[in-house]
Parts: C-alpha cells; sequence; structure tokens
C-alpha cells in the first residue's frame, strides 16, 4: 500500500465521493489481473486514488450512502486469502482490526458479499451510479454499467446514473501531498536526464543513453518510469511515439527525449532536445528557440479560468506565424497526476491542477523534431512551473552537457 499519501487523504476523497453520490449506490473497481512474468499488475487508478492500494487485484469500493449503518456506506471488498494461490503472489491479510487500521476502512469484507449488499441497496435506493468512465461502443461495457444493468434486471423501479465525472474531477485538482510526489518525480526526472547528458559521444546507442536516463531516475528513489522514454536521435526524434531508443546517434543529430519518472504512483513529464555533440547546430537552434517562444506563450495563458484549447491557441500561432505550422501535429499537453496522460476534467482550469505544455516542431526532411515540455501547477493567481530546475534554453542545455561530461 502506498504510504505517501495520509489514510486521512484517501478517507477524505472517499467521503468526497459518497457525499458526490447523493444516496445513490456505487462501485469503484480495482480490476482483475494476475502478477505478470514482465512489468507488473497496476490497479485501476480510481481505484488506487480512493485507497492507496496498487496489490489487491480483484477489489472493489462499495458506497451505499443511505444506509442506516454509517459503517455500511463505504466497504473495501477483497478477494479472499487463498493460502495456495499466497504462496506464488505473495502472503496476505486475514480480515481483522490489523488489517481495518492498515487500510483505513471501518469495513472491510469479502467479495462474496457484494451480490447480498448490492441486492438491499439496490432494494432501498432504486439509484445505482456509474463511476467508472463509460466506454466506446466499440469496447466492452465498462464494469460497473454491465452489474448495474443486471441488478436492473432484477429490481424493478431501478434508474442507472452517469457520475463518472466525480472521481475524475477530484482527480484533477491535486493536494498539496500529490503535488509534493509530483516534484519528488521532477528531481528524479532531473536527475536522470544529468547523468544521460554525462554520456553523449558520437556513435552513442540511443539504449545506452535510455539506460543511463533510468539508471539516473532509481538513483533518486523512482522504482519504475512514469511511461516508456522516448530517446530518439536525428530522424527518430519526429517519430511523435518513438519507441524502439536502438539506434546510434552522432554529432550532429538533435534527440527528442521525453521522460519521467514516477515516485509513488505520481509522474513527471519532461521534454528537451539534446544535442548529441553538445552544440545545437544554427538551424536546429532557430526551430528550437520557436517552439521555446510558443511554450513560453502558452504557459502565460495558463491560470484559473483559462482552458488548455487557449494555450494550444497561443503556441500555435506563433509556430504558424514562423511557417511551421503544418509541423505541429499535437495538442499542447495534458493533465498529469498518477497516470502520464491523467484522465482531464471538462471545462476550465482551477487551481492545483498539473498539466504538461509541449508543443513542438518535426521536421523528417530534415531529421529535425524539437519538442520542449514542462509541468505546470495551476495556482490562485496564475501558474507555477515545476521543473523550471532543468536546462531548458539553447544555452542552458550547452552548460548543462558540458558540466555532466566533466562530472563523469
Amino acid at each position: 500500500m502506498d504510504t505517501a499519501i495520509k489514510l486521512s487523504e484517501y478517507q477524505a476523497r472517499r467521503k468526497k465521493v459518497l457525499t458526490g453520490l447523493k444516496g445513490a449506490v456505487g462501485v469503484v473497481f480495482a480490476g482483475e489481473g494476475a502478477p505478470p512474468l514482465l512489468g507488473e499488475w497496476m490497479p485501476d487508478m480510481d481505484f488506487r486514488y480512493l485507497t492507496g492500494l496498487d496489490d489487491e487485484p480483484g477489489a472493489m469500493v462499495f458506497f451505499d450512502a443511505s444506509n442506516p449503518d454509517p459503517r455500511r456506506r463505504i466497504v473495501l471488498l477483497l478477494k479472499p486469502v487463498d493460502p495456495e494461490i499466497d504462496v506464488w503472489d505473495g502472503y496476505r491479510d486475514l480480515v481483522s482490526e490489523k488489517l481495518r487500521k492498515k487500510t483505513g476502512f471501518e469495513t472491510v469484507m469479502r467479495v462474496y458479499a457484494l451480490p447480498r449488499l448490492l441486492t438491499e441497496a439496490a432494494t432501498r435506493t432504486k439509484r445505482l451510479a456509474c463511476l467508472h468512465p463509460f466506454a466506446a461502443y466499440s469496447r466492452p461495457v465498462s464494469k460497473d454499467l454491465e452489474l448495474f444493468q443486471k441488478v436492473a434486471a432484477r429490481i424493478p423501479g431501478c434508474a442507472i446514473e452517469d457520475k463518472t465525472d466525480l472521481v475524475l474531477n477530484l482527480r484533477g485538482v491535486k493536494s498539496a501531498a500529490e503535488i509534493k510526489q509530483i516534484k519528488e518525480a521532477i528531481k528524479a526526472t532531473a536527475n536522470g536526464i544529468e547523468c544521460l547528458m554525462g554520456k553523449l559521444r558520437d556513435g552513442v546507442n540511443e539504449r545506452e543513453l535510455h539506460n543511463a536516463l533510468v539508471g539516473g531516475f532509481a538513483e533518486s528513489g523512482a522504482l519504475r518510469n512514469g511511461f516508456n522514454p522516448i530517446v530518439g536521435a536525428g530522424m527518430n526524434g519526429t517519430v511523435l511515439h518513438y519507441k524502439d531508443n536502438n539506434c546510434v546517434a552522432n554529432d550532429g543529430d538533435l534527440m527528442v527525449l521525453d521522460c519521467g519518472a514516477s515516485i509513488a504512483g505520481y509522474s513527471a513529464d519532461i521534454t528537451r532536445g539534446i544535442p548529441i555533440s553538445g552544440k545545437f547546430t544554427k538551424r536546429q537552434a532557430k526551430i528550437y528557440n520557436i517552439v521555446l517562444k510558443a511554450q513560453r506563450a502558452a504557459i502565460k495563458v495558463i491560470k484559473p479560468g483559462a482552458t488548455m484549447a487557449q494555450a494550444d491557441a497561443a503556441a500555435r500561432k506563433i509556430i504558424t506565424d514562423a511557417g511551421f505550422g503544418d509541423f505541429y501535429p499535437h495538442g499542447i499537453g495534458h493533465h498529469l497526476g498518477l497516470e502520464t496522460h491523467d484522465p482531464s476534467p471538462t471545462g476550465k482550469l482551477r487551481e492545483g491542477m498539473v498539466v504538461t505544455i509541449e508543443p513542438g516542431i518535426y521536421l523528417p526532411d530534415e531529421g529535425i523534431g524539437v519538442r520542449i515540455e514542462d509541468d505546470i501547477l495551476v495556482t490562485s493567481t496564475g501558474s507555477r512551473n515545476l521543473s523550471s530546475m532543468i536546462p531548458k534554453t539553447v544555452e542552458e542545455i550547452e552548460s548543462a552537457i558540458a558540466a555532466a561530461r566533466k562530472k563523469k
């Protein structure tokens, strides 16, 4: 269980969901699965946001706001303990006072109690509220909607309501504890970037740089990457989601480095242009400075009441006016948090939101790709760049590379 966020904060989050349901019944599922041989099992991030639990496949949180017993209004449901399975996947606690204190739930039951709890609640309230995001018609129906449709078919008069924006909007505004973890992730990312810079040389393989990067994350306490880093030199930097990271990089190449460490489940997301030789060419510097000007214009827009569309327009105008509008094919950024691409609440920005700002220009005919990305906190009066300590201007990057090489 994640301990970077206090149990009291998780409890407060759940109470906000309970209040927001206004008497309706809701269920948030952790998701199924088993520890894979490669990588690790990850829960549904709404479940993790509400519980801090990242090692309980099959678990769920049951909300029953109108239950006459206050202790039964928010219930953690866990899969039964199976000693034979636990030998393989890890030993789990029995339901006890110890487990209740550990999880911060007043009531903990096993998942086989759900049919009884849900039938009683639906009979009493006749209101079932979907909390998980709805799926596109080409995808399987969301888990809670699928469940509620079965319940409604058995209990006449049950209404299914849309509350899919409830957890989403809570997750959109970060608490002080969440912002602290994002800052720690940014610090780890900065260390990784410095480690990578120390390995730059003519003929270096992108994979060696990749390994130096993630090694620097680990040195700073990161247990995992926020996402698969992009370490793309030359032409590879024009591929927006380049993932191979296994080509030779030569002097004269400009590398797109898009990366982020993860601390306590919270990600950083930083992009910089890194010249393999340690020096930008005149053409590379020109393109880079256009993107930098566009990014600064977009960041200037960020404040409570603004929209990401307005930030995008500010950046896009500068890039278009410079003659490169057709070479900026993506949006300006996204929300950041437990997921690198955190769910995006509809409407205007609010204080406490954290967003990325990342305009770019990509010129395949010249083998030049440039994207510059920072993590921006919306404050009460404007914004604050949480990643401002990471070298960004042409001069800062060249100086940082020279210093990293000497340090090595």
